[in-house]
């Protein structure tokens, strides 16, 4: 086979498979597929996955269902299924750093999976008991300080990024407590209701009514601004932490071996659907601003919190 033969041949090859790849990106959806939330119903992971698959569903003319599997199980679960669109995973940006939380999970949190997009970022709130003796950020830091190892923090999990907030929140204030991990972001606000723990971080989606209601207090809210549903609530920078900065983000990923032309169209429908301006004014009243990005960007995102977070955690102990 002279040179001319073999370019015309492997030219033939690579466009059958890309023709193959593409062909399987226009049939795709064709069969249910289930978007996996490692988290509790009530949680804000689950929240937006069901938001999501309400509105992907009528779009892509198949059923889209969403699956509660809290837990490393639930994330493993989509690293090990069918690397054909049928099962996905929506997730915080607490995955980055399953593999430093625990060594034996099995699975790369990085390789293992491709990234489709983000989904939301949205603000957390630092709440305490409504009981508490601290009524600001100071007097908590204050009391944390003075009882390194006394106090107690709740989180929605192992790995979550609500953990990685406190874990954070831990190393910028020289604060020593102890970690109460649950299955989902709802029992973590139950423990602090009861003052079984002394804080922890939540969403207004999830804790805002219970803050608006006297059931929680909340001494500080992360990003630049207040949120509008909670005026009297202060940016830690206003209560006196300005190098506390951390935002959540949620998103969707796939296993690795996922086809680049699937994930480029889900990504891309998923952006879109989320887009609309109804979805985007909803979540917004509860403080979620709606925030894609494409495939790249996010797998680049991922490994970007995998190395920073990561090493927090890991230095923290897990």
């Amino acid at each position: 086979m002279d040179r001319r033969q073999f370019i015309i041949r492997t030219g033939l090859a690579a466009g059958t498979v890309l023709g193959a790849r593409s062909a399987l990106a226009q049939s795709f959806p064709n069969h249910l597929v289930r978007l996996v939330v490692p988290f509790s119903a009530g949680s804000m992971t689950d929240i937006l996955a069901r938001s999501v698959a309400e509105r992907l569903s009528p779009k892509w003319k198949q059923q889209v269902i969403v699956e509660n599997r809290p837990g490393i199980a639930g994330t493993s679960s989509v690293s090990r299924g069918p690397a054909d669109g049928s099962q996905l995973l929506l997730t915080s940006n607490g995955h980055s750093v399953i593999g430093a939380v625990n060594k034996n999970v099995g699975f790369d949190p990085v390789k293992d999976f491709a990234g489709i997009g983000r989904v939301a970022t949205t603000p957390l709130l630092l709440i305490v008991p409504p009981s508490a003796p601290f009524r600001t950020l100071a007097e908590f830091i204050a009391t944390a300080r003075a009882k390194p190892g006394d106090l107690s923090y709740g989180s929605a999990g192992l790995g979550s990024t609500t953990g990685i907030a406190a874990e954070l929140f831990k190393q910028t204030t020289n604060t020593q407590m102890v970690l109460v991990p649950h299955r989902g972001q709802p029992e973590s606000q139950i423990s602090v209701m009861r003052g079984d723990t002394a804080m922890a971080f939540t969403f207004f989606t999830v804790g805002g009514d219970l803050i608006q209601s006297g059931q929680l207090r909340a001494l500080a809210v992360t990003g630049a601004s207040r949120l509008p549903q909670l005026p009297d609530v202060p940016t830690f920078a206003e209560a006196g932490l300005p190098s506390f900065v951390y935002d959540s983000w949620f998103g969707l990923l796939a296993p690795a071996a996922l086809s680049r032309p699937i994930i480029g169209q889900i990504g891309r429908d998923v952006a879109e659907v989320m887009a609309d301006p109804a979805t985007v004014g909803r979540f917004a009243a509860l403080g979620v601003e709606i925030t894609t990005s494409t495939p790249d960007a996010f797998d680049t995102e991922l490994r970007g919190d995998a190395e920073r977070y990561g090493k927090l955690v890991a230095a923290a102990g897990g």
